[in-house]
Parts: structure tokens; sequence; C-alpha cells
């Protein structure tokens, strides 16, 4: 009986946790994707885009945000669930059953750490793919031309080899007046141009062709076939027309794909093997490249100081007793050179320190990108230790309070770890202290919080919090009043 009724109770705090965490999870991603719209609107909208495309763009985004909803999700889902149960007094009434905290946390313990794992595989082997594909369709989207919509007055130029001019368009969108086209196709400038009263644009039956029908103009065309001609003639063809076709080709403005290889050797496209192989070869030739220039620059130094008066006009001769043999014109010369040659040395020393150190910037982000492969499945952890006990003392269900706490605890969080990574990147803090400094930190608060709940502290008690705020409050009102009499 006692287990079909610790298996009932499972089943209920499950039940609770899950609906909140798939809500919750949801919530998080759709905020973060309206974000992602509001920095890219101006790259989507004008561009002829599937609804296709978008959907695989907005799907692929939607993947390279689950690194940070996850945690954010297992904390409000915690806080909300255990919340939702104090509010109504079953965790109370559980208590009194003689079931402990810890007990009651058993099931969503074990749900966290299978959650972990699978976060530690996404991180690992979904997350590097999806921000690829992401990345490369952003970047085929974003150098994409806007769609076929030629303005009045305005010189429309994204046609390749012509520029097309329309000086009023009509109401239903179609019907255009004052229309002067130049062909560049033979990229002689403009020696070709058609004028139009007015005229009519349509698209093909297959959409691929705008067909411009136009009335009552002329085409006028320069023939500058022969050169010497051309120069004191200028010979000069018109002809008039009632009704002309010309047509445009629409495949400039396909969604050009990329294959992804652009993107390939950045560090948040590879998974802990490509990571770390990635980092003993840019090591190892990081090595080299210091040990070769250092031999180098040892080999030229030495070289100044083996050269003998025998070259008396040579850069190398710079010594001093030898300078004091030459005459005055020879000595300012060699001065001059040697003055250049260690202005360069200085230049070459400073070129070649400058791209060390963004070799040793990128060892670091590749150490930075390994590192926080761990820290997500850490990150669903600390979470849950955090916001289980958390809820038992907020006592409320809901998306009020709990969502304002969840906030403040993940902001705190996401602060933390951006400005050690940051330190890590760009300081002399170590890379691993920088990317698990935040988890260090939130760890023991939530294991603290975690003991505290499971002995049944009244520092998790939330009468107790009401009552300590209360008093404090009223203290500080008697403090007023008195202060105020006197």
């Amino acid at each position: 009986m006692h287990f079909y009724a610790m298996k009932k109770l499972y089943q209920l705090i499950l039940k609770s946790f899950l609906g909140s965490f798939v809500f919750t999870f949801f919530i998080v991603i759709f905020v973060l994707l309206m974000q992602f719209l509001w920095v890219y609107v101006d790259d989507l909208v004008g561009k002829g885009l599937s609804f296709k495309i978008l959907m695989e763009l907005f799907f692929h985004a939607s993947l390279t945000f689950v690194p940070m909803a996850l945690p954010l999700a297992i904390l409000l889902a915690s806080i909300m669930s255990f919340g939702d149960l104090g509010e109504h007094y079953e965790l109370v009434a559980m208590k009194a059953s003689g079931i402990s905290m810890w007990k009651v946390m058993r099931p969503l313990v074990i749900f966290s750490v299978l959650l972990s794992g699978l976060a530690f595989v996404f991180s690992n082997s979904i997350n590097p793919v999806a921000t690829l594909k992401f990345k490369t369709l952003l970047f085929d989207v974003r150098k994409q031309k806007l769609a076929f919509d030629i303005k009045e007055g305005i010189f429309y130029k994204d046609i390749e080899n012509y520029i097309i001019y329309v000086d009023k368009k009509g109401k239903d969108g179609s019907t255009i007046y004052g229309v002067k086209i130049y062909d560049h196709t033979d990229r002689e400038g403009n020696n070709r141009i058609m004028v139009a009263d007015s005229g009519v644009m349509s698209l093909s039956p297959n959409q691929r062709t705008i067909i411009f029908t136009l009335y009552n103009g002329h085409n006028y065309t320069e023939d500058n076939s022969d050169k010497q001609t051309f120069k004191f003639n200028r010979p000069f063809e018109r002809m008039s027309f009632r009704e002309e076709q010309i047509k445009f080709s629409l495949e400039s403005f396909d969604l050009t794909r990329s294959n992804g290889e652009m993107y390939k050797s950045y560090q948040a496209m590879m998974n802990t093997r490509q990571l770390s192989t990635a980092m003993d070869s840019l090591q190892r030739k990081l090595d080299e490249k210091e040990s070769s220039y250092g031999k180098k620059l040892m080999q030229r130094l030495s070289n100044y100081n083996n050269r003998t008066d025998q070259e008396p006009d040579s850069v190398y001769s710079l010594q001093w007793p030898l300078a004091d043999h030459l005459d005055a014109g020879n000595r300012t010369a060699v001065l001059e050179m040697a003055f250049g040659s260690a202005r360069n040395t200085k230049e070459n020393i400073s070129f070649q320190k400058q791209e060390v150190g963004s070799q040793h910037l990128n060892i670091k982000k590749h150490k930075k990108e390994f590192h926080k492969k761990f820290t997500l499945s850490f990150a669903c952890l600390i979470f849950f230790f955090i916001g289980a006990p958390l809820g038992t003392i907020i006592r409320k269900g809901g998306l009020g309070l709990p969502v304002v706490v969840s906030v403040l605890f993940f902001v705190i969080y996401y602060i933390i770890s951006t400005v050690a990574e940051r330190m890590a990147e760009f300081g002399n803090l170590n890379m691993f202290l920088g990317v698990w400094l935040s988890s260090l930190l939130i760890f023991p608060v939530g294991l603290f919080l975690t003991f505290k709940a499971t002995s049944d502290s009244s520092l998790l008690d939330g009468d107790s919090w009401k009552k300590m705020l209360r008093n404090l409050f009223s203290r500080k009102a008697k403090h007023h009043e008195n202060t105020t009499a006197l």
C-alpha cells in the first residue's frame, strides 16, 4: 500500500513539474525568437523569402537558443511546481504524513540528472550542427537582394545590367508612367536607352520573369562599334514604337544557399573531440612559430655583431668604433640605414606580437567553447536545486512571482558568466575559472537551500519569512512614529 501511495505521489509531482517545464521552455524559446526577429527584421522583410525558408531559419535559430532556455525553464518550472504544492498545502500534508522533503524531490532529482545528460548530448552533438546551419542560412538571407519593388522617382538597380526609372505608378501597382530603362549589358555606359510614356508590369506564369509591356516610346542607341569614328561623329539611332515588351529574369532574386564551409572552422560548430584536436593543432603551430621566430631574431642580432668593417656601407656595420673611421657623409648614411633597420625590426616584432596574440585568443576561444559543452548540463542541476527550495518559500504557482525570482537568479548567473568569460578571453583569468565561475558561485547556494529544505529548516518556511518581514516593517514604522513625535 505504501509503495502504491508513493507511486501515485511521484506521478503527481512529475505531472506538475513536466507540465510547467514544457510550458515555460517553449515560452522562453518564443521570447528569444522574438528578440532575434527584432534584431534581424530589416534583413528579413521585403526579400520575398518563402515560408519554407523562414520556418527553416526559425527552427535552427530556436535550436541555438536551447542552451539558454533549458536552465531557465528548469528553474522556473521547479519554482512553479513546488510553489503550487506549497500554495495548496500539499507539501504540508506530505510532511504531516511522514514524507520528507528529500523523498518529495527524489523523482525530480532523477529527472534532472537524466535531463542534464541529454543536455550534454544536445550541446555536444546537435547544437554545433544547428548553429552551423543557422549561421549559414542567416548569412545567405542577409546577402539576399530585396524583392522586386520599383519605387516612384527612384532609380532601381537590383536587376543586373539594367537601371529602371518610373516617374509614377498607378493605384493597381502594375501600371507605370514615365518609364526609362538603361541597358548596360554591353558594359559601355548609357548608350542604349528605352523611354516610354506608360506601361504595365506583370509576372510570367512560372513567376521567374518580370514582363514590361511599354506603350508609345522610343529606343535610343549610340553606335560605338567603330571607336575612331565614334570619337568624332557619334552615330545615333532612334526607333519609335507603339507597343513593345521587354523581359527581365528574376533568377538573381533567388536565395543562393551556401555549403557552410566558411563557418566549419568556428569553435561553436565543433564538438568536444573536434575542439580538442583543434586546440592541440593550434598550440603546436603556435609553439613552432614562436620557436622559429625566436631563432630568426637571435640569428639576425648575431649577424649585427659579427659583421666587420669590410662592409662599411652595410646596415650591419653599425659598431661605434668602426663608424669612427668613416667620414661624415658615410657615417650619416650608415646611421640612417641602421635607424631604419631598427625601426623595421621593431615593426616586425610588433606585428609578430599581434599575430601571436590573435592566435592565443583563438586558442582561448576554443577552450571556452570546450568547457561550455559541460556547463549547460551542470547549470540544469544547479537551477533545479535552487528552484525547488525557493518554491517551498514562495508558495506561489503560476507565472507571477516565480517568474520574477527565476529571472533575477538567471540574470545574476548570466552576468557573472559573461563578465568572467570576457576576463578569461581578454584578461589574465584562467579559462576554466572564467567559464565555471558562475556555476561555482551559484552551486553552493543550491546545496545550501536544498539542505535546508530536506532538513525542514525554518529558513525554508514561508510563514517564518512573512512573520520576520512583518515584524521588521512594524519596527520601522514604530521607529518612524517615535522620531516624528520627538
